[in-house]
């Protein structure tokens, strides 16, 4: 149990039966009448968001996850089967499971798994990934590292703007939060 006074950004805590992160909290001492605190809770699984009122000391259950480090192996049919590098196990997700990270899931890349009563929550790929460009359009003479953007598809089947230089066949850094190219890798 934990109590309203301590959810703090990131905190989980159980509502209706569903797992919730704080996203944004407000402790709040009207003049009048008891404390309160403010909540912008999100969906752990579902991603939704709702804003939720709690009186300051009100004890709530707090969601234990568990995270573990999983390796992509290979996929089969619609499952994505990850290997657990410490007791060799294999668990498979579905494409729901992993969400919009698995446009940047390659065959041999690390994630963390979080968990909740042995069910997977949600799937986190590194901040960044190194991928190679197997279509774009060409460079024209004259393209500047200043200027415009043109769209890239890497070799996980994901688009990405990419500056004008870029031909196929380079490897590029790709933040994985937002989309966006961070630099050439060689």
């Amino acid at each position: 149990m934990i109590s309203s006074n301590d959810f703090r950004t990131g905190t989980t805590i159980l509502l209706d039966g569903q797992v919730w992160r704080v996203v944004e909290f407000l402790h709040v001492k009207p003049g009048k009448g008891s404390a309160f605190v403010r909540t912008k809770l999100k969906a752990v699984q579902g991603g939704s968001v709702v804003e939720k009122t709690f009186r300051a000391g009100e004890m709530m259950p707090q969601a234990q996850l568990e995270k573990s480090t999983l390796q992509h192996t290979y996929m089969e049919v619609d499952d994505y089967v990850f290997m657990n590098m410490e007791s060799f196990e294999e668990s498979r997700l579905t494409a729901a499971q992993i969400g919009d990270g698995r446009k940047y899931l390659k065959e041999g890349m690390a994630v963390s798994v979080i968990t909740f009563d042995g069910k997977p929550l949600e799937v986190e790929l590194p901040n960044s990934v190194v991928l190679e460009v197997t279509q774009t359009d060409p460079g024209v003479k004259g393209d500047t590292a200043t200027g415009g953007t043109k769209p890239a598809i890497v070799e996980t089947g994901a688009q990405v703007m990419v500056p004008l230089f870029i031909t196929i066949g380079e490897k590029i850094k790709i933040d994985t939060r937002n989309d966006s190219y961070l630099g050439r890798e060689s």
